[in-house]
């Protein structure tokens, strides 16, 4: 278990550093400087600014000297609001996106996973059809539409739920409905098809046979096994998810980390950039660490390591 954890964060840290050499070379090969649009800035003014955050000096210079400052987890100041810093920055937006985020995966995991089960202990009926037809709704139409369709009809005509910012739980549930329906779509169809494989299994039959009842066959027996699909993807959803925040929060005009990384790109603030995407890959990578370690608890067939031959 050692040995595999340390590979396994060896492995974290290359794939890691991968991420943030190619988006500094690709970033500092965009055409143009941060401080370009400002015409009022005379040209003296534009060389001191590029001499105070560093973008004087050649590319590979900047990329050591980044990478140094990233090892004492120092993201730098932000070129636009050179009050800040990114670290502010990144502490203010965080626990925005991060609610939102988790409150969303929250409602597409339990969402999803009851539908599919619904839809396969009522396998071609009434309840299969329409949870079926939900999920081909969710997975078909973009976030982004379905969160102006519900900002137009929701809170516009019916007005029941406040259109934007973030200050109650009313202000979460259009961004959090808008975000889930497509993570939900995808668990709900995998843990169908999923559970009724696993309902066709031997040992399921033997359960019912010893005369337990359907709840404690679904919920002991049947869940468990038909789960492990959806553990395998709650990696790339939960990467969705957290993407997916860009858009919504800057459609929803909530102020978390997607409202940054937007404005960050639109004015190419360089640190800013940098400082959301390192954050965003870090956690992502760590969040599909956690499913390889789920997947192997929920199947004890699955070991994290090999037995050394005896």
């Amino acid at each position: 278990m050692t040995k595999y954890l340390v590979k396994r964060f060896i492995a974290m840290l290359i794939t890691l550093w991968l991420i943030i050499t190619l988006t500094f070379f690709l970033m500092h090969a965009l055409p143009g400087s941060p401080f370009n649009e400002e015409r009022s800035t005379s040209e003296a003014v534009q060389k001191n600014l590029e001499a105070h955050f560093n973008l004087d000096k050649p590319v590979p210079v900047q990329y050591i000297e980044y990478l140094k400052s990233v090892i004492q987890f120092d993201f730098g100041p932000s070129i636009k609001k050179s009050s800040q810093t990114v670290n502010e920055l990144l502490g203010r937006g965080f626990p925005v996106s991060f609610e939102l985020g988790f409150v969303t995966l929250t409602v597409a995991i339990l969402s999803g996973i009851t539908l599919g089960v619904l839809a396969a202990l009522r396998h071609n009926g009434l309840i299969d059809y329409m949870a079926m037809t939900i999920a081909v709704l969710g997975i078909s139409i973009p976030n982004f539409v379905f969160a102006t369709l519900l900002i137009q009809q929701v809170a516009v005509n019916w007005e029941l739920l406040p259109v934007a910012t973030w200050k109650s739980w009313r202000h979460m549930v259009l961004p959090t409905l808008a975000l889930a329906t497509g993570p939900m779509a995808i668990i709900a169809r995998l843990t169908r098809s999923s559970m009724l494989e696993v309902l066709t299994q031997d040992y399921i039959l033997t359960a019912k046979a010893k005369g337990l009842t359907p709840a404690k066959i679904v919920l002991k027996h049947a869940l468990k096994n038909a789960l492990l699909p959806v553990v395998t993807v709650l990696g790339s959803l939960a990467a969705g998810i957290l993407t997916g925040t860009f858009v919504i929060e800057k459609i929803f005009a909530i102020p978390g980390m997607g409202k940054y990384f937007v404005d960050s790109i639109n004015n190419r603030d360089y640190p800013v950039i940098m400082g959301t995407t390192i954050f965003y890959s870090t956690l992502l990578i760590f969040l599909l660490f956690l499913v390889d370690v789920a997947y192997g608890l929920l199947d004890p067939r699955i070991k994290l390591h090999k037995k050394e031959a005896k």
